[in-house]
C-alpha cells in the first residue's frame, strides 16, 4: 500500500481544498492522487441507510458493504438512520466531512422525494457527490384475480371506456408506485383513481382481497401473490423484458415510450475528492458484477447495474426534473 510522509487526514484536507479552488495546480493534482492512493488508510467507512432495517435499501447496502470492506482493506459499518422519508439519514451524510468515510445508500425515491418535498434539509443535487448505482429493478403491473382485464391492452381499453372507474393502490401519496402508475395514465391517455395505503403490505393485501383493481409494485411485493394465483400480472414497467419476470412483456409493447425502473445507489457528501469517488465506484462496480451478487439482486427483484459517477449524477438530475413534471401533471403532492 502507498505510504505518504504526510498524514492521511492532511492529504484529504489538501485534496478537498484543491477540489474547491479554481484552477487546479500540479500540487493539487498530486495531493488528490496521494489521498486516493492512501484511502481508506485502515479507517472504517460508515454506510448510512436512511430507512429501517429489512427493506431493499438496507439489504442491498449490507450485501455490498460486506464485500466493499475487504476489497478496500478496511471495515464498512452499516448504520440505519431512518425517519422523515429518508431525509434524516441523507441530511446527516450531506453535513458529513467529504473525505469518503461517510456514505449513504439511497434508492430512486431520493429523487421523487426531492421533486415533491419543498422543505428537505438538503439540496439533493448540490449537497451530494453521486458515487455509483448498485442495481435497477422494474415494477410489475397486476390486477385482482377475478378481473376481466387480462392484458395491458385490456387495461387501457377498459380505462378509456370507463374513466376513473378503475382504482389503483399505492403505498402512499408521493410513493414511487404512485409515480409509476400516474406515468402510465399519462402515457396511455387514461385516468384511474388513486387509493393510497400506508405501506406496500396493505396495498398488496387490498389487491388480493379485490378491494382495488390495479397495483403497480415491485417484483418481491407482487410476484409471490402472482405465483400463488391470488392476483394476475399483466406486464412489467421496464422498457425491455426483465430477468426478474422473463415471461412478462413490457408495458411499452402496448404503450410506446413508457418506462419506469427503480434504482439503488451510493452517494457521498459534496466535494468528496474525485479520485476517492472513482475508487469507490470501481469497487462497487466490481462487486455488483460478481455472479453471486447478480443472483442475490435477482432474488430481491432487481438486476445488477452500474453507472460512472458522471452518468449517475446526470441520472439524479434528470430524474428530479422528470418527477417534478409528473407531479405537476398528475397533482402528486407530499403527504402531510
Amino acid at each position: 500500500m502507498y505510504t505518504s510522509p504526510v498524514s492521511p487526514g492532511r492529504l484529504l484536507n489538501i485534496a478537498a481544498a484543491c477540489a474547491a479552488a479554481a484552477g487546479l495546480s500540479m500540487t493539487c493534482a498530486t495531493a488528490q492522487a496521494a489521498a486516493s492512493n492512501d484511502y481508506p488508510a485502515g479507517k472504517p467507512i460508515t454506510m448510512v441507510v436512511p430507512y429501517p432495517p429489512g427493506g431493499s435499501n438496507d439489504l442491498f447496502a449490507r450485501a455490498v458493504s460486506a464485500k466493499l470492506g475487504p476489497m478496500l482493506h478496511t471495515s464498512v459499518v452499516v448504520e440505519n438512520k431512518p425517519g422523515a422519508g429518508g431525509s434524516i439519514g441523507a441530511g446527516y451524510v450531506a453535513r458529513a466531512k467529504p473525505d469518503g468515510y461517510t456514505l449513504v445508500a439511497v434508492s430512486s425515491s431520493f429523487t421523487t422525494n426531492a421533486a415533491i418535498q419543498p422543505h428537505l434539509p438538503f439540496d439533493a443535487v448540490k449537497d451530494f457527490t453521486p458515487v455509483g448505482i448498485m442495481a435497477e429493478g422494474p415494477f410489475v403491473v397486476a390486477v385482482k384475480k377475478d378481473s376481466s382485464i387480462h392484458s395491458i391492452a385490456d387495461l387501457v381499453a377498459y380505462a378509456k371506456q370507463h374513466p376513473t372507474e378503475l382504482n389503483y393502490a399505492s403505498s402512499g401519496p408521493g410513493s414511487s408506485n404512485q409515480f409509476a402508475t400516474e406515468m402510465l395514465d399519462t402515457a396511455a391517455g387514461i385516468k384511474m383513481t388513486h387509493v393510497p395505503f400506508r405501506g406496500m403490505g396493505p396495498a398488496t393485501t387490498a389487491l388480493m382481497a379485490g378491494q382495488v383493481d390495479v397495483l403497480v409494485a415491485s417484483g418481491p411485493s407482487l410476484l409471490p401473490a402472482v405465483n400463488s394465483g391470488k392476483v394476475r400480472s399483466l406486464g412489467i414497467t421496464s422498457a425491455k423484458p426483465s430477468a426478474i419476470a422473463p415471461r412478462l412483456k413490457p408495458v411499452a409493447d402496448t404503450v410506446p415510450g413508457y418506462s419506469f425502473s427503480l434504482w439503488w445507489g451510493v452517494l457521498a457528501p459534496a466535494n468528496t475528492p474525485q479520485p476517492i469517488v472513482d475508487r469507490l465506484n470501481q469497487a462497487i462496480k466490481q462487486i455488483v458484477d460478481e455472479p453471486e451478487m447478480k443472483k442475490f439482486f435477482l432474488r430481491e427483484g432487481a438486476e445488477s447495474a452500474t453507472l460512472s459517477p458522471a452518468q449517475y449524477k446526470q441520472r439524479v438530475q434528470d430524474d428530479i426534473v422528470l418527477w417534478k413534471k409528473v407531479a405537476q401533471q398528475s397533482n402528486i403532492t407530499v403527504q402531510q
